[in-house]
C-alpha cells in the first residue's frame, strides 16, 4: 500500500476547506487554530503542493486544493458509510445483555420465556453487572441499569421507575430515633448511589427545597450499598422489593412510605449507531412493552 498522509491532517485539511477558515476548523476538530495550522502545513509538506492561499485574514483554495478536495471528501464519506455497516452487521442470533443483579432476578428473567416465545431467532445471553458496560471491549450489545439515564456517548430509554423506599439498620434508629417527617432526615448520615442524586430526587417529591446532603459513601452496586446500610453506615434509598425480606426479618427499617420517583430509573441503554441493528430494536420493543404492561 502507498505511503497515506496523516489522517488528522487530511481531517483538518477537510474541515479547513469546507469553512475556509482555521479558527472554524480548529473549533469543529476541538484543537487550537495554532493545531490546524500546523497540520496543514504539514499535509503541505507531505504532497509537496500548496493547498490554501492565506488572504485577508482568511483562507482560499488553490488550484491544487480544489482538486484534492473531492476525493479526499468522498474517502470520508466511504469510511464513514463502511463504519456505519461494519457496525450494523449481525452477528448471528446471539444478544448480549447486561443488566443489574437485583434487576435480572426479580423483574427480568421471570418475562424472559415471552422474548423468546416472540423472538426464536434471537438467543439470549443475561450477564449481572452494576457498573455501566464497555460496548467496544465487553462484547455486550445493551445494558439496564438504575439511575438517571444520562450516559455520555450512549443513547438510553427510560424503562421502569420502580417504588423506592429509604431504609436504615435498627441500631441507627435505636441511636438517632425514629424521624417523624422526611426533613428529619436532612441530619442523618445518608448512603449515597454512585451519581449521588437519588436522595435529592426522594427529598424533592416530599415537597422539600433545601439542598440534600451529598456527603457519604456512594455504592455503583446495590448489593453493596444494601450491605453498607444493614452495616448502619447510613440510611440508603433502595427498591422497595429488594428490602422486603430484610424488613421483614428486622434487619433493616422502613423510615417512608415506597415512592416511585419517575427520573430515577431503570434505563436500556445501548451506543447510538446499534439502534437500527434488527435484534436490538426487537429486545428494545419487547422490554418497554413488558414494562408498560407491568404499570397497566
Amino acid at each position: 500500500m502507498n505511503k497515506l498522509p496523516p489522517l488528522n491532517a487530511l481531517k483538518a485539511f477537510e474541515a479547513a476547506a469546507r469553512h475556509l477558515s482555521v479558527k472554524a476548523a480548529a473549533e469543529e476538530l476541538s484543537v487550537t487554530p495554532g493545531a490546524v495550522s500546523q497540520m496543514l502545513k504539514t499535509l503541505e509538506l507531505n504532497l509537496g503542493r500548496k493547498l490554501f492561499d492565506r488572504v485577508n485574514r482568511g483562507i482560499v483554495l488553490t488550484e491544487a486544493g480544489r482538486n484534492y478536495l473531492p476525493p479526499v471528501r468522498n474517502a470520508f464519506r466511504q469510511i464513514a458509510e463502511a463504519s456505519r455497516r461494519v457496525a450494523l452487521e449481525e452477528d448471528g442470533g446471539l444478544l448480549t445483555v447486561s443488566v443489574t443483579p437485583f434487576f435480572a432476578s426479580a423483574w427480568l428473567v421471570p418475562r424472559l420465556a415471552s422474548f423468546q416465545a416472540a423472538h426464536r431467532d434471537i438467543d439470549l445471553r443475561i450477564v449481572t453487572s452494576s457498573g455501566l458496560a464497555d460496548f467496544t471491549r465487553d462484547g455486550v450489545d445493551v445494558a439496564i441499569r438504575h439511575g438517571l439515564g444520562r450516559y455520555p456517548g450512549l443513547r438510553s430509554d427510560h424503562v421502569l421507575a420502580v417504588a423506592m423506599i429509604p431504609v436504615v439498620a435498627p441500631s441507627l434508629v435505636a441511636r438517632l430515633g425514629r424521624p417523624t417527617k422526611a426533613a428529619d432526615l436532612l441530619s442523618w448520615p445518608l448512603v449515597q448511589d454512585a451519581d449521588r442524586k437519588g436522595w435529592a430526587l426522594w427529598f424533592e417529591a416530599q415537597g422539600l427545597a433545601e439542598p440534600a446532603p451529598t456527603r457519604g459513601p456512594s455504592f455503583d452496586d446495590s448489593g453493596l450499598l444494601l450491605r453498607a446500610i444493614i452495616a448502619g453506615q447510613g440510611a440508603g434509598l433502595l427498591p422497595d422489593a429488594m428490602v422486603e425480606t430484610e424488613v421483614k426479618e428486622g434487619r433493616l427499617v422502613r423510615l417512608a412510605e415506597p415512592k416511585e420517583i419517575e427520573a430515577f430509573a431503570y434505563y436500556l441503554v445501548y451506543p447510538e449507531l446499534a439502534h437500527e441493528r434488527a435484534k436490538i430494536q426487537a429486545f428494545r420493543a419487547w422490554l418497554l412493552d413488558a414494562a408498560r404492561s407491568f404499570h397497566e
